[in-house]
């Protein structure tokens, strides 16, 4: 069964640079939705499936994403995406539906998509990162139907990204926020914003955005870092494209236009570790 959560426009509410959220005390203006806690022995199905392809993501990447439970698996409370340096021969094509191709690594690409899509609301991811020349970890949305065209015209949500960690467990690392909308490839435009964490490789942080009608926050341990208020796309009018259901995204890319190509310093398996996935409606919203 689908999960589809519509939430719209805030009513009677004040909108402040700083999250309202709070996690305990009647006070708190959010109600968990939905989530996953990771606390079972094997990945939720009814929640995730499994991307299986070698097509590189559109930026060159060089790995090919299983299902297998080696790149892929839930133990002692976490979500365990991996990354392994190997051969491997898979589909090309964005489903998986293209010529045999072989590429240098795996990892796994997750998603919710027909099984739980988010109009508005917290969503939240808190986890890990790897760390290594060549990792790209991300926590990202797209929309289920791109109703506004191609991408980036129907959007694209990127809640946390990064790339390169450094191996030093002291080093600290900026990590990413990104909208993409206006139109079509090669017609993309993005708005991105970046923030200090302190060793994500080593430390768990929780990485969120809370997103309305006119505008997306993002924070890094309910810490704001930027908003923004202002977005197009060229085959919609009004809101668009933000303005239909998008589904989540957990992945682990290896190389690609952004990291390069992982070295002889990078160390494998890289471990993408994720102890939860929650989104909240915000109780001052009204159905309309």
């Amino acid at each position: 069964m689908k999960f589809l959560l519509l939430l719209l426009p805030l009513i009677g509410c004040v909108s402040s640079q700083t999250s309202s959220f709070k996690v305990k005390g009647e006070s708190n203006p959010w109600q968990l939705v939905w989530h996953d806690e990771f606390n079972g022995s094997t990945l939720d199905l009814s929640k995730w499936s499994h991307e299986e392809n070698c097509w590189g993501g559109g930026n060159n990447e060089l790995q090919c994403y299983t299902s297998r439970p080696k790149n892929s698996f839930v133990s002692n409370g976490h979500l365990y995406i991996v990354a392994y340096k190997e051969q491997y021969t898979g589909r090309a094509g964005q489903n998986g539906d293209g010529e045999p191709k072989t590429l240098p690594y795996t990892s796994a690409r997750l998603r919710t998509k027909h099984k739980a899509e988010f109009k508005y609301g917290r969503i939240c991811m808190r986890a890990k990162l790897p760390y290594g020349q060549g990792t790209w970890p991300a926590f990202w949305m797209l929309p289920t139907d791109s109703p506004y065209g191609g991408w980036s015209a129907s959007g694209e949500i990127d809640i946390v990204e990064t790339v390169n960690i450094s191996s030093d467990p002291n080093a600290d690392q900026d990590v990413h926020g990104t909208l993409w909308y206006g139109g079509q490839y090669p017609n993309q435009v993005s708005s991105s914003g970046h923030h200090s964490v302190s060793n994500p490789a080593f430390n768990f942080h929780e990485y969120c955005i809370e997103w309305d009608k006119n505008s997306f926050k993002w924070f890094v341990d309910n810490e704001f870092y930027q908003s923004k208020v202002d977005w197009w796309s060229e085959k919609g009018e009004g809101k668009a494209p933000f303005d239909t259901p998008f589904h989540i995204l957990l992945n682990l890319a290896i190389g690609g236009d952004w990291p390069k190509s992982p070295d002889d310093s990078t160390i494998f398996p890289q471990e993408f570790v994720i102890d939860y996935v929650r989104v909240f409606t915000h109780k001052c919203r009204r159905s309309q």
